[in-house]
This record gives C-alpha cells, sequence and structure tokens, in this order.
C-alpha cells in the first residue's frame, strides 16, 4: 500500500510535468494557447504526503525548477511516454527540434531528456531564467551535490547541455520503497564497512591522544545542539575533520571504529585504489557517489593511507599533474561540506598537503607504544584460552622488544595456530620468541635477545 503511494505521488509529478511541457512548447511555438504562462501551473501540493519523495523534496527545497528537473529525470524509469512529445518533428527541416536535445539509446526506444531538455523548459519562453538553469546545475545545488539527478561525462569538444539527465537508480528505489538499496555492499563499490568486537578498555593510548579522541566523541554527540541550539552553524563549517598519524599497527584505524561503533554511525573505510581513476573526471565521479550516500546515512568516513591522495600537490609541470591537483582540490571541497566525521590516516603528518592540514580539527599523533602500554598490550592480547607460560616474563618482553599494538596481535596469532596445532593453549617463551621474530623479519629487523 506504500509502495502504490509513493508511486501514485511521482505519477501526479510527472503529470503536472506533461502539462508544463505542452504550455511551454504551445508558447515557443505560437500554437493556440500560447499566452499562457507555464509558470501559472502548480505543482502537486506534497505538504501533507508521507511518500518518501515528498519527505525528500520538503526537506530539500529544490523550488519549482528543481522539481521539473526531478521529474524530467524520473519519466524515463516511470512512464517514458510522457516524455514522447518531444519526438515532434521541425517541419521546416523535417527533422527533430535540437533545442529540445535529448537522446535515444539503442536499448531504449524513448526519449532520454539532456541538460538541454532542461534547459529548453525553463528558458524557451523566459530567457532571463537563463542563470537559475546553471545554478540548478552545478555540483553546489544539493540535486546534483547528492547525486539524486546526474549529469553524464560529455566529450570536451561537445556542448556541456549534452550531457544525459538521469535519476540515479539508488534515489529511484528510495523514491519508490522508501528504503536505500545496499549499494555500499556492491563489491564495485569503493568504500567498506568496518567494525570490531572490541571495546574502548581494550585500546591502549597515551593520556593526550585518549583526550583527543573525546574531543571527536563530544562532537559526535553534541554536535547537532552546538551548530543549531548554539547557532554556531553561522561561524563554523559543517562536520570534524581530523587526521591520525603514526607508524601502522598503534591504533588508527581501531579507534576510528569504536569511534563510529560508541556513536551508533556506521564507519567506512575508503579504498582509494578503486577512488582514484587514470580517466579523466572519473575520480570526481567516484568520490561525489561515496560522499552522496555517506551524507543520508551519517557514516563516519575513513580514509587509510591517505597520502595516496591527500598528499602534497605537485607543481603544474605537465596535464596529468593538473589533473592530480583538481582532484585534490575537488576532495577538499567535498570535505569541507561533509557535514559529518571525516578521518584521515596516515603514517607521516609531513605527507599531507597544508591545504588540508590548516583545515583539520584535530591532529593526533598514533605513536609506538611505550615499555609500560606494551605490557598492558601483552597482558590484553593473552588474557584468553591462549594463556602464556608462567615462566615468562611479560614485563621483559615489553621492555626488550619494541612492537605496535597490530604486531603484538599478530604474535598471538600465530602462538595461537601454534597452540591449536599442538593442543596446548600454553604458549611458550619459544613460542612467543617466534611469533614475535616473525613480526621483525617484516621490518627487516632482527630479533636481539638480552640475558
Amino acid at each position: 500500500m506504500e509502495t502504490e503511494l509513493s508511486i501514485a505521488v511521482l505519477h501526479n509529478e510527472i503529470n503536472w510535468l506533461q502539462e508544463v511541457i505542452s504550455q511551454v512548447i504551445r508558447s515557443y511555438l505560437l500554437q493556440e494557447g500560447h499566452e499562457k504562462n507555464w509558470q501559472d501551473i502548480l505543482p502537486p501540493d506534497i505538504s501533507a504526503s508521507e511518500s518518501p519523495y515528498a519527505l525528500k523534496v520538503l526537506e530539500w527545497q529544490p523550488g519549482v525548477f528543481g522539481r521539473i528537473a526531478l521529474a524530467l529525470a524520473i519519466a524515463p524509469h516511470l512512464r517514458p511516454e510522457a516524455l514522447d512529445v518531444f519526438f515532434g518533428k521541425n517541419q521546416l527541416y523535417d527533422r527533430g527540434f535540437t533545442e529540445f536535445g535529448g537522446v535515444v539509446d539503442k536499448n531504449h526506444s524513448g526519449f532520454l531528456p539532456t541538460a538541454q531538455t532542461l534547459y529548453f523548459l525553463l528558458t524557451a519562453v523566459n530567457p532571463e531564467l537563463r542563470p537559475e538553469v546553471m545554478k540548478l546545475l552545478s555540483k553546489e545545488n544539493v540535486l546534483i551535490r547528492d547525486e539524486v539527478i546526474q549529469l553524464s561525462e560529455v566529450d570536451q569538444n561537445l556542448p556541456p547541455l549534452n550531457a544525459m539527465l538521469t535519476m540515479s537508480s539508488y534515489w529511484f528505489e528510495y523514491f519508490i520503497t522508501g528504503v536505500h538499496p545496499p549499494e555500499e555492499s556492491n563489491p564495485a563499490f569503493p568504500a567498506q564497512r568496518i567494525t570490531t568486537g572490541l571495546e574502548w578498555e581494550d585500546v591502549v593510548l597515551d593520556d593526550n591522544v585518549m583526550e583527543q579522541v573525546e574531543e571527536i566523541q563530544a562532537w559526535l554527540q553534541h554536535s547537532s545542539t552546538l551548530m543549531n541550539e548554539w547557532g554556531l552553524k553561522k561561524m563554523l563549517k559543517p562536520g570534524y575533520r581530523a587526521l591520525f598519524y603514526g607508524p601502522p599497527g598503534t591504533g588508527k584505524t581501531l579507534t576510528a571504529t569504536l569511534l563510529g561503533k560508541m556513536s551508533g554511525r556506521d564507519v567506512y573505510r575508503i579504498d582509494l585504489s578503486m577512488i582514484v581513476s587514470k580517466y579523466i573526471g572519473e575520480t570526481e565521479k567516484n568520490l561525489a557517489r561515496v560522499f552522496a550516500i555517506a551524507r543520508n546515512k551519517h557514516w563516519i568516513l575513513f580514509f587509510d593511507e591517505a597520502d595516496a591522495l591527500f598528499g602534497k600537490r605537485t607543481t603544474t609541470n605537465s596535464s596529468n599533474d593538473r589533473h592530480a591537483n583538481q582532484q585534490t582540490a575537488y576532495l577538499l571541497q567535498l570535505i569541507e561540506d561533509y557535514p559529518g566525521v571525516v578521518i584521515l590516516a596516515s603514517n607521516l603528518n609531513a605527507n599531507i598537503d597544508d591545504a588540508f592540514t590548516r583545515r583539520f580539527q584535530s591532529m593526533i599523533h598514533f605513536a609506538m607504544p611505550s615499555a609500560e602500554e606494551r605490557l598492558q598490550l601483552w597482558t590484553n592480547a593473552f588474557s584468553g584460552t591462549c594463556t602464556l607460560h608462567p615462566d615468562i616474563d611479560l614485563r621483559k618482553i615489553a621492555e626488550d622488544h619494541q612492537l605496535s599494538g597490530g604486531s603484538i596481535i599478530n604474535v598471538l596469532r600465530t602462538c595461537a595456530l601454534t597452540a591449536v596445532r599442538t593442543s596446548d593453549p600454553v604458549v611458550t617463551q619459544k613460542n612467543l620468541l617466534a611469533g614475535i621474530r616473525k613480526e621483525f623479519r617484516k621490518e627487516n629487523k632482527t630479533l636481539i635477545i638480552s640475558s
């Protein structure tokens, strides 16, 4: 029943669009009734509707022009015949009207609107609206920013208004069912959800780091109060941006994951290898897709090994350099406009471009753990079924071997595998040192055993 209501609301939007199209064409071609103004045809009243489309339109407030763009993009999905009027021929040239725009795909017999189609509808009899159309099609517009309507890539030699105007299947399904499809579960989606079974008491961080992490916790818990009730949105950019830097295995990913667990938000790690594309424009498209979905689902975004895309910008000696710098600038804008939490992780903060570091609310150094912290990590790791032999001096192990928390967990895994093979859950000094030696080899270090 709810789905039927949702579809009915969309059909009403298309009915209105058809009336607008008919009136614009009549006025443009000076046919009977041309003296009427299409802007006098009011859109359907959706103020009392509970349909997903109505609720989103009321939230976005796209205006009449935005609703025409939405209806135009929805029509091929729901009622493609509504746009058949654009197949009308120009009698003078015995061909279609160029100014109508649109394309016909070999796999689709109907009329597929382009940006030119929208441009024609809004400006054919109202040329003064041209700036409004450009504003509607810009990345600052909520419908474009959140990828509700999308503009296809256009060959650089063609007019930009040739871009096909489409409704993303992600949003169309939502308007029908009220449920966002799990696009993020698609293997091709460049972000994956990360979780943990650990709790804050399982993390060993020094007091200074924990104090800064608690500031992010406070933002997650109270940002709405600060921005809205305290009026700080007049002075502050939305969202919170943090840089976690330090050697691998020091708790950067785990901390980000626990921040999500504490706040009830999903944490998604961005796979930069899937984001960065050799094709011009594809990186921006992939990034926009991630941020658009994240914005609506209130994700915490975690960019691991962030230097790959957020590193120091190069001098513009070539077109590739200029393109890389454009990607960095575009990403910076996305991050600044994102109303949620974005965490970038890097091994060295010196690798990150200064243009980014100035915009971080916090820069947290995850250093290698001290001897006391390593002792706590060893104790936590071997507090389960897999236990250490009583003869092992754990304090000495912690003092003698500088390992990160991640490496200590790897040693636990190695020892647990040995224990399960031998059916003996007690880890000997020999087995423990073998696990430590294995970790040292990864970093081309030699295990030195003091007497």
